[in-house]
């Protein structure tokens, strides 16, 4: 496989590919973002590079560089479309009979048991995620010094007895 690698210009990261070429190696760009790295900046730069690539080495050395992956597609309209449902908003029932006649035909997976408690936070980037959780922290400090400090068990004056018997 070929080794593809991330370059940051500024805002935007490349994803570039090394050629040897007659006057050396030289680098290509398959792929500019900005934002995550997302499975459809991956298939562009499949497409464009010469060789294959490790696209879960690509996304293991973006996390390590700090560069947000998204491993799947974030599908921005449904996710909405889905908030909106779960709110229970007005929907037009022509577009849900529609809807459902679409998604009859679309692919499915299975779901685990416990996606509904999660369906929030799929399509969430990780900055979402860790202020959310950095609030989440906060709350059980301030729920924690809130409540009355707890008694502990006063210590004993006097030592333990011990079971071990001891050879003189």
């Amino acid at each position: 496989m070929a080794m593809a690698y991330l370059h940051r210009r500024g805002a935007r990261v490349e994803v570039r590919e090394s050629v040897a070429t007659p006057r050396g190696p030289r680098s290509r760009v398959l792929a500019s973002f900005s934002g995550p790295l997302t499975p459809e900046v991956l298939a562009q730069a499949e497409r464009k590079a010469a060789r294959p690539f490790d696209p879960i080495a690509l996304e293991r050395r973006a996390r390590a560089a700090g560069i947000e992956v998204r491993p799947v597609g974030h599908e921005p309209e449904a996710r909405a479309l889905l908030a909106r449902l779960r709110r229970r908003d007005p929907v037009d029932p022509r577009l849900v009979a529609l809807l459902r006649e679409a998604l009859q035909r679309a692919a499915s997976a299975p779901l685990p048991e416990d996606v509904a408690d999660v369906a929030d936070w799929i399509g969430a980037s990780d900055r979402e995620r860790g202020v959310a959780l950095h609030d989440l922290l906060g709350l059980a400090e301030r729920i924690l010094a809130a409540t009355p400090e707890r008694r502990l068990a006063p210590e004993l004056a006097f030592p333990r007895f011990s079971s071990e018997r001891r050879a003189a």
